[in-house]
């Protein structure tokens, strides 16, 4: 990318998102409350949301638009990230609108057709439609057909029509090509926005930043340096409201073949030619494909499953995950998974990647730790020295979000002893706080049409086929140990023997 093509780049992050009209299927919904609405405020605070711009929820509660505006009021002083700002909150509620009905009556999407014509005319917004579908995966097909039989799929010359999908997509390998299948038969690739919010974090867009903008560690990002990655995404939180969902998905479907899987091929692709979407999609999906798909013999030990049982996190104690309102009492869910997977490629041969995710955790506490080959120990021969620790560079992800390096120095004194030091980055102190949902760069990005951090159908189902054996075995294998780890730990001491049988262990916390 020339100077010329960056400045351009960077410029266009800068400016508001393109004028639009956007609608929120499952307006009433947790995701709208919490995320999607305090986003969009803070967006316009940033002055990244157009001038010409208004919001029509669709959802089967009834309301009126003023009853609508008067429930999101409420939502966004409740999940405001800063000081609320009264004036701010005015412009955005004037420019919301509301469409009552279910997503599979064609009779919805008339009146919705008709509420975007007038509202489009009334406010002078042209004809570009951001579509998101904050709904139970089950719509996400159905809304996407309705659309295309209203005609709201396509638009006219000079104009967009863009559907934002949430995770989970699919939940096996069968059901995400269906889904992907389904949306294309209605819509272009390139209009499907595939979202996951963990690329919304300041430091998994640093990532690239990090490793191709800095000439000191991209020379030794490969094999003949680092000996293996761990990728964690620990909750301390527990299945909360969710036991609907939860029970039928699980922390495997939930979170590896979208976050970690996301977070593992930032970490190890090959550098793109540019920063155009195109390019570094590619990159990530040659990373994707060439996950090795795991044997059901290797599913045995290179897999591990948990849930929680009771326990205590910040000095309170917590109901084991069976008893959770919702749960059923013999629940074979598992709230924890850890997987060990290989990259077939030059560089990464013979370099493990472990992930590991679940609830009820000692910490909430997501990174990337990359550690390094162990120095010989020969020149230390002679002295007190009878180990060298490893140098571990550390994405923390969240809950603060920075860069750490730990390495060795010597100890103060006549003889040469060593101890850990670290340098630790934080966005935080370098840059200063800006409150932020995690959802405002992803919404901008749908608004200025960048697809960059958005998936794409291949690399869905890249995911979904490493996944797919592990889903298979274990449904065939129930645990017989569940719960097997107490809330407040760092789970089944099956998954540090998964780390131990390589001679490794996990780094625990941030």
């Amino acid at each position: 990318m020339s100077a010329e093509q960056a400045a351009a780049a960077a410029e266009r992050q800068r400016r508001p998102g393109e004028p639009c009209l956007m609608v929120i299927f499952g307006a009433t919904g947790d995701l709208t409350k919490r995320l999607l609405m305090p986003s969009l405020y803070n967006l316009k605070v940033s002055g990244l949301l157009p001038e010409k711009f208004a919001v029509v929820g669709v959802s089967n509660v009834e309301h009126t638009s003023q009853s609508f505006r008067e429930e999101m009021a409420g939502a966004a002083r409740e999940h405001s990230t800063g000081a609320f700002d009264a004036a701010v909150w005015t412009w955005l509620a004037e420019r919301l609108h509301y469409v009552t009905g279910t997503f599979d009556d064609a009779g919805t999407f008339e009146r919705l057709k008709q509420k975007l014509d007038s509202v489009g005319k009334d406010s002078a917004v042209p004809g570009s439609h951001l579509y998101y579908f904050a709904t139970a995966p089950t719509f996400f097909s159905v809304i996407a057909e309705r659309l295309g039989a209203a005609g709201l799929a396509q638009a006219p010359a000079g104009l967009w029509r863009r559907i934002v999908v949430e995770k989970p997509f699919g939940h096996d390998f069968e059901s995400a090509v269906a889904l992907n299948k389904s949306l294309t038969h209605v819509l272009e690739e390139e209009q499907i926005y595939r979202i996951d919010h963990y690329m919304g974090k300041e430091t998994v867009q640093n990532l690239m930043v990090f490793r191709f903008g800095n000439s000191l560690f991209e020379p030794i990002w490969n094999r003949r340096y680092i000996d293996h990655v761990q990728i964690t995404a620990a909750e301390t939180l527990g299945v909360e409201k969710r036991a609907g969902y939860f029970e039928g998905a699980g922390t495997l479907r939930d979170m590896v073949p979208n976050h970690l899987f996301q977070l593992l091929a930032l970490t190890a692709m090959e550098p793109p030619n540019s920063f155009d979407a195109k390019a570094v999609r590619d990159e990530k999906a040659k990373i994707l494909s060439a996950l090795q798909v795991p044997t059901e013999e290797q599913v045995l030990t290179h897999a591990v499953r948990g849930q929680y049982g009771a326990g205590e996190i910040a000095g309170a104690l917590v109901p084991a995950y069976r008893t959770e309102p919702g749960v059923a009492p013999t629940s074979q869910t598992e709230t924890y998974a850890a997987l060990k997977v290989s990259v077939d490629n030059w560089r990464w041969a013979g370099v493990p990647f472990y992930l590991r995710t679940g609830k009820r955790l000692a910490e909430r506490s997501t990174s990337i730790s990359i550690h390094f080959r162990r120095p010989p120990l020969q020149l230390f021969r002679r002295t007190k020295v009878d180990a060298l620790e490893p140098n571990v560079l550390t994405v923390h992800v969240q809950p603060d979000e920075g860069i750490s390096l730990r390495f060795g120095a010597k100890i103060p004194g006549p003889t040469v002893d060593i101890g850990d030091v670290e340098m630790k980055f934080k966005y935080a102190e370098y840059f200063g706080a800006r409150p932020a949902i995690g959802y405002e760069t992803l919404l901008h990005d749908c608004m200025i049409g960048d697809q960059t951090l958005f998936q794409r159908a291949d690399m869905t189902e890249f995911g979904w086929r490493v996944i797919q054996p592990v889903l298979d075995v274990w449904h065939a294998l129930h645990p017989r140990d569940f719960p097997n780890y107490a809330a407040g730990s760092w789970g089944p001491p099956e998954a540090d023997e998964l780390l131990r049988r390589d001679g490794r262990a996990w780094v625990d916390g941030d």
